[in-house]
């Protein structure tokens, strides 16, 4: 097993030459200020906590509509948190806009709108972790901080032979970066990184003749590229089930519920249903969890199957119509679902809902 060099005369590649390489080659992105030009901590923010578990084709355009919402953090802090989850779709992972939401409220408050330039203050904020406030701390502060993504776990696994399969190399791969981390423009040789593990060291098929360490780099004169950094085998997602209870009125509005403020998908709009479980629902046992008693429930027929990063979900429809007074709740029209937030799931139900029988 590799290790990583701290020497500047054994270490196989360098910092200087992965700069020189970055400004030529640096990815023009829409959050980057350019050359010689100063960095705005609200922007470099925002799209690092866009661009989690989301890829920069998504995020580009996103981040565009973000800015004309809320140019600074005193708009977005000053916004109303259904805006921001709505504008979140497409994006995943709600429980980031939350945190969005609520660490722009305290940079306000605490912080007189001005982001903290330290590892340690930016941590302190809501939703930024370990990755988050060093890509902060360097990109829009220029302090010698090393983020640490999945794109540079594969440059370093690679660059320095790193076999030991992750997560439990995290720990390594992040001494490896740090040691090569330098004091001069920390925050271009972040996105000099990144840039690199995106476009060149790539999870299949590195472009490794365009490398600028390929001739250092252990893993290319070993042949290993491509199969590194190795990974301990994942365990199988386990299966929740769940009843999906699709009640219409007579003018073909649907009701709608707002889920718990706290929790999985919190805040955001749903259609009723069951709780989800690890076993399957029986009819009768789930219609006691209907929004109404007296409404006559019809299966759709089919599942409506969605992956979240712990857990499948298999969803059965039932519909129902009130012929009625139609009581509480939120009934829209199925023309405006765009008009609230609905999570990814809740969409896959509606698109099955509507289609054809």
């Amino acid at each position: 097993m590799g290790g990583p060099s701290t020497s500047c005369e054994t270490s196989p590649v360098s910092a200087l030459s992965l700069l020189a390489w970055y400004d030529t080659n640096r990815r023009d992105l829409p959050w980057r200020a350019a050359p010689g030009t100063p960095r705005d901590p609200y922007r470099v923010w925002l799209s690092e906590i866009m661009l989690q578990q989301t890829t920069v084709a998504t995020v580009g355009p996103r981040f565009g509509r973000f800015l004309e919402r809320w140019p600074t953090v005193e708009a977005l802090a000053a916004a109303p948190l259904d805006d921001v989850l709505h504008e979140w779709q497409g994006l995943g992972y709600y429980a980031r806009a939350r945190n969005l939401h609520a660490c722009a409220i305290e940079v306000v408050r605490e912080h007189d709108g001005r982001f903290p330039d330290s590892e340690d203050a930016l941590r302190k904020l809501p939703g930024i972790g370990a990755y988050t406030a060093a890509a902060v701390a360097a990109i829009a502060f220029d302090r010698k901080a090393t983020a640490v993504d999945g794109n540079v776990e594969r440059v370093m696994a690679r660059v320095h032979a790193i076999d030991t399969p992750l997560p439990a190399a995290k720990t390594e791969l992040t001494a490896a970066a740090r040691a090569m981390t330098p004091d001069r423009r920390p925050g271009d040789f972040a996105q000099a990184l990144m840039d690199l593990g995106a476009t060149v060291c790539t999870p299949r098929r590195p472009r490794c003749s365009a490398c600028p360490w390929r001739t250092g780099c252990r893993a290319f004169a070993a042949g290993t590229a491509e199969g590194l950094p190795r990974r301990t085998a994942k365990t199988p997602r386990p299966t929740r089930h769940g009843v999906i209870f699709w009640l219409e009125d007579r003018t073909g509005e649907v009701l709608l519920q707002k889920r718990p403020p706290t929790g999985l998908l919190a805040g955001l709009y749903e259609f009723p249903s069951t709780p989800w479980r690890e076993t399957s629902w029986d009819p009768a046992e789930a219609y006691d969890h209907a929004p109404r008693a007296n409404v006559a429930w019809e299966s759709v027929g089919g599942e409506v199957i969605h992956v979240f990063t712990h857990f499948r979900l298999v969803l059965r429809v039932t519909k129902g119509h009130v012929g009625g007074a139609r009581g509480e709740g939120t009934w829209v029209v199925p023309a405006r679902f765009g008009d609230y937030a609905l999570p990814s799931v809740m969409k896959k139900v509606a698109r099955w809902a509507l289609a054809p029988s």
